[in-house]
């Protein structure tokens, strides 16, 4: 609608949908003509805000929940909302210390599960994280310990310090000694290369192996399948439960379907991965994610880099009816602070 030249909205129009947006993002409630004409700043008439109003709701930006006077915004009212009506300004400098100062120092999965949660804590909605894959840092050490049965710990060191511990089973039992020998033929041939390309190079050398190698090379791509396969904690959730309350939330069904979204994380984590190239603020609003949980809410991303290569995604999510202005700068701000926190040679912003 606004972004086709045949339907502009006029200056008036404009100010009549940011501000109705914005008041309705404060209450929650319907706005009516007579408030829009206390607080939109214009000297017209309330019969000329309400024609006005018919013809955005006409436009698809505005709707009527009840018969009684007042209109709410549309999931398309949103959107124009927030690409050509929203005001961003900066994150204050306190709140960005505070980003700079919970977000330094640690391991990469203890940053990342501080950004989420101090995300959710300054937004009071969700915040999610997407760890970076694995298969392409490489690794610098493994070490197997036997567990009960055939479960074996696998503990893995990489490159960038990360370490990992990957607990899985085995087709059948290995002893110390047996896992000691494959942990030292990874060690002494592979260390320093990405886990994809080990993987890769174990099932040639595989292929290539005769008689005495065969044995050691079969248990080592068993183990190596596993335990350097991309773990399952893909994606890092946070304040979940800061959404039970919330005033657009209050259906039970929806809840619940938003929550079993969240355990599965599949469905979200690929909405992460579409935003991993797109550079700055992405903001999905409603239908827009694709995923039927997530109708009536709003996702706003950034990536986040370090040495020079995008690494994640860092995002919010919460219902459709949230502070834009305040989601987005903290948004902003997190992805940029972690990134300088997993790469300490660069400036911190």
């Amino acid at each position: 609608m606004p972004n086709d030249p045949a339907h502009p909205l006029d200056p008036r129009a404009r100010q009549l949908l940011r501000t109705l947006i914005a008041r309705h993002i404060d209450d929650g409630g319907p706005v009516g003509s007579q408030t829009l004409a206390r607080h939109a700043g214009l000297d017209v008439s309330a019969a000329t805000i309400r024609n006005i109003l018919s013809d955005l709701e006409e436009a698809g930006l505005l709707s009527s929940p009840h018969t009684s006077a007042g209109r709410v915004p549309t999931a398309q009212g949103y959107r124009v909302f927030v690409d050509s009506l929203l005001q961003v300004r900066p994150l204050p400098e306190q709140e960005l210390s505070r980003l700079r100062g919970e977000l330094a120092g640690g391991g990469q999965q203890s940053l990342l599960g501080s950004a989420s949660e101090l995300v959710s804590a300054m937004t009071r909605f969700v915040g999610v994280v997407s760890v970076p894959r694995r298969g392409q840092v490489a690794f610098r050490h493994i070490d197997f310990v036997p567990l009960d049965g055939q479960r074996v710990m696998a503990i893995l060191v990489f490159a960038d310090h990360d370490v990992q511990n990957r607990i899985f089973q085995t087709r059948c039992a290995l002893d110390a000694g047996e896992l000691e020998r494959v942990a030292n033929y990874l060690n002494q041939n592979f260390a320093g290369r990405p886990l994809d390309e080990i993987r890769t190079a174990l099932l040639q050398d595989l292929r290539n192996a005769r008689d005495e190698m065969e044995a050691l090379l079969s248990q080592t791509v068993e183990l190596a399948e596993q335990a350097l396969a991309p773990g399952d904690d893909d994606m890092l959730l946070a304040g979940q439960n800061r959404l039970i309350g919330v005033q657009d939330l209050s259906d039970l069904d929806r809840l619940r379907e938003l929550f079993e979204a969240f355990a599965r994380k599949r469905e979200i984590l690929q909405l992460l991965e579409r935003t991993i190239h797109a550079p700055g603020v992405r903001i999905f609003i409603g239908e827009e994610t694709g995923l039927a949980p997530l109708e009536g809410m709003s996702l706003v991303t950034a990536p986040y880099s370090a040495g020079g290569q995008v690494l994640g995604v860092l995002g919010v999510i919460g219902p459709t009816r949230m502070a834009y202005e305040r989601v987005i700068p903290v948004v902003q701000a997190a992805a940029s602070v972690l990134g300088a926190a997993l790469n300490p040679e660069r400036p911190t912003p």
